[in-house]
């Protein structure tokens, strides 16, 4: 019998990647390629699953699966969601990506997915936000301070120049801590307030990537200002039901995900009907190759709920991965 040839994949750490010269615009190129294969149906996205190994843990795991036909790679992330881990001095989210041959299944890479999941998250808010927020936004209110938070208003502030950013969190240690790195990277004063409403009122564009234990409906459907853009995507809901009834278009970053599992912004929505296949608008990757409009009318309301994607981890993996090779980066690791 022939003895089989080695086979190696390639571990790449969270120092890895922070050694790597990526910019912002190749962050979002990255995740819309994997928009734009979802939209011309040539991925697989499952929807996740999660893991609660003890309630009494405050937290639990969830699993993203997916395959890029485009890339020629498929996905396994697997990513902590602990909410307490700032007493610990941890990040709340810790990720690993694995990814595979989609044709023989052998392990392509593995991949600390912390940074990736922070820079997809990001991503994927700015291209929302690149479609159906006004092009004239100026004014974002954002409230939360996890790592994600960060790229959302680096990347926004990318598209958009942004003359005013408003921030909030529960912690008022971490909503200074996140307006001064914001100042420091950005360049531009940033606004910590006092409350979800004076972060949020008036906004042209509001994300709410809040962290709450459990549904606590604190961002008021009264405070969104008419022609706004709206994105929640915090785990546990914020948002009140009537939310959804002021809305012109509401799109998610995949419905079969939107409409399972046992967590998201508009859970109960969808559980109760509020939100539903007969009125969502589209799925994004529909808007990005041009299947369905995004704005249409400086006057439309617009909400954007995103879980994410497998697909965008995948997507950007690779490039990381790409870039890794190029600059001598990652451990070559023997699996058999």
């Amino acid at each position: 019998m022939r003895a089989l040839e080695p086979v190696w994949l390639t571990f790449l750490s969270g120092s890895d990647i922070e050694q790597l010269p990526i910019d912002d615009s190749e962050v979002l190129d990255a995740v819309e390629r994997g928009l734009r294969a979802q939209g011309h149906g040539q991925t697989v996205v499952e929807p996740r699953v999660h893991l609660t190994p003890d309630p009494a843990f405050n937290g639990h795991f969830n699993v993203l699966r997916g395959y890029v036909a485009p890339i020629g790679l498929a996905g396994v992330k697997i990513v902590g969601d602990y909410v307490d881990n700032y007493r610990s001095g941890l990040p709340s989210e810790m990720a690993l990506l694995n990814l595979f041959d989609p044709r023989t299944g052998m392990p392509v890479a593995v991949v600390d997915a912390t940074a990736l999941t922070e820079m997809r998250t990001g991503a994927l808010t700015a291209l929302g936000a690149r479609h159906l927020a006004r092009p004239d936004s100026k004014v974002l209110g954002h409230i939360g301070a996890r790592a994600t938070s960060y790229w959302n208003v680096r990347l926004l502030d990318r598209i958009f120049d942004l003359t005013e950013i408003r921030v909030h969190s529960r912690r008022p240690e971490s909503r200074r801590a996140f307006a001064d790195r914001l100042e420091r990277d950005l360049g531009k004063p940033v606004v910590v307030t006092p409350d979800w409403r004076s972060c949020v009122e008036g906004a042209d564009i509001v994300v709410e990537a809040s962290r709450l234990e459990r549904p606590e409906p604190l961002l008021r459907t009264e405070w969104i200002t008419p022609g706004a853009l709206v994105v929640p995507y915090g785990t546990m809901s914020a948002v009140e039901p009537d939310l959804t009834d002021i809305m012109d278009k509401i799109v998610v970053d995949d419905w079969g995900q939107a409409r399972s599992g046992p967590f998201g912004a508009l859970r109960a929505h969808v559980d109760s009907g509020r939100l539903s296949e007969a009125n969502l608008h589209a799925e994004l990757c529909e808007i990005v190759v041009g299947d369905r409009p995004g704005r249409e009318s400086p006057d439309e309301t617009i909400l954007f709920w995103h879980r994410g994607l497998s697909l965008s981890d995948i997507a950007l993996g690779a490039v990381l991965l790409e870039k890794a090779g190029e600059h001598g980066l990652g451990q070559r690791v023997r699996f058999s």
